[in-house]
């Protein structure tokens, strides 16, 4: 087979370069803008793979009609994005139909996308260019601009909806980002382009994550995660979205603080059990301090979960957790301890 070249790259195993995983789902509603984005990017990928869970809309048809447009915005000899599509009978869910798109993907790097969002055009330029420089990372995510389901820009950004700090990103960038992570998820899918090297050691995707937030610790893991400072996307927030980026003001705050815990804690433990689990499997490619991060996590989440049903018999093992700095390394600090002290039964 002879090297395959997209606007002047070549994939190192010769075959496609570029991916795009794009995962549907009822989405008929914005899908033609959302690929006619992915056509007119300056990097133009190799294919789609368009993974449809079984919608009862028209996503994919029009998704067709307008993937078959693509070819009038392009210039003379340059080529669209081949379109393979996959449709579930039955829904799969956000993580397994993310993992079906991702596993059907031929290129070297793979660009994870949604239905409803607008790609800047330089988007998967700028973010090959990152995985290709300074740490050659395996993966790399994005900021990405918030707008309204019409478009519109609702004026703040994802990190800052997320409240990103200065700390964390330079924590990132110097090659620590599994701390943060730990912490706290700040990988958003829609804004990420990974290599596909990297699905050798996060798949299969366990059901207990999500998609992007596994990936994300799994190339952190690996030494291999950076941010790009910049809003590759318009990021739409509607009411249909399966995931979406709105700050909780100081109402939405207090209700979550005092909603019953239920099996929150236990489910947080299990998803730590899996991490640390996945992890040891990966051997020597972990570095033991990550290792030994990923059991403390675990033991955090344990103690949680095993926290007294009333609230005045959580103080002392709140406290205890509190003053070791568990809650600081793996939770968002006094915040946390006053939301599981606070926390229905």
């Amino acid at each position: 087979m002879s090297p395959h070249a997209v606007d002047g790259g070549i994939a190192d195993d010769g075959g496609p370069l570029l991916s795009v995983a794009l995962c549907t789902y009822n989405g008929a509603r914005f899908i033609e803008e959302q690929v006619r984005s992915i056509c007119a990017q300056t990097l133009t990928p190799d294919e789609i793979v368009l993974s449809d869970d079984a919608s009862r809309d028209d996503c994919v048809t029009l998704a067709r009609h307008a993937h078959a447009a693509c070819a009038a915005q392009l210039t003379q000899g340059d080529a669209r994005p081949r379109l393979r599509v996959l449709q579930n009978h039955v829904a799969l869910g956000v993580t397994r139909n993310f993992e079906q798109a991702a596993r059907a993907c031929e290129g070297e790097f793979i660009a994870l996308c949604d239905q409803d969002d607008i790609w800047d055009p330089e988007k998967l330029e700028r973010l090959v260019a990152a995985l290709r420089g300074g740490r050659q990372p395996s993966l790399v995510h994005a900021d990405a601009r918030l707008v309204d389901s019409q478009g519109r820009p609702l004026g703040s950004t994802l990190f800052g909806s997320l409240g990103v700090s200065q700390t964390e990103l330079e924590l990132v960038h110097g090659g620590q980002a599994f701390d943060v992570l730990l912490r706290r998820n700040l990988v958003t899918g829609a804004t990420t382009v990974l290599r596909r090297s990297l699905l050798e050691h996060a798949l299969p995707f366990p059901p207990e994550w999500l998609h992007d937030e596994w990936l994300g610790l799994i190339a952190a893991a690996l030494g291999g995660l950076d941010i790009v400072e910049w809003c590759s996307i318009d990021y739409r927030q509607h009411g249909t979205n399966q995931v979406g980026a709105q700050r909780m003001g100081l109402i939405e705050r207090v209700r979550k603080a005092l909603a019953p815990r239920g099996d929150d804690a236990r489910r947080r433990s299990a998803k730590a059990r899996i991490l640390l689990e996945r992890l040891q499997a990966m051997g020597e490619l972990v570095p033991g301090a990550l290792l030994e991060k990923a059991r403390m996590k675990l033991a955090h989440q344990q103690n949680r979960a095993a926290l007294p049903r009333f609230r005045a018999a959580r103080l002392r093992p709140i406290a205890k957790e509190l003053a070791s700095g568990q809650y600081a390394r793996y939770d968002y600090g006094v915040q946390g301890a006053i939301r599981d002290l606070l926390a229905a039964p």
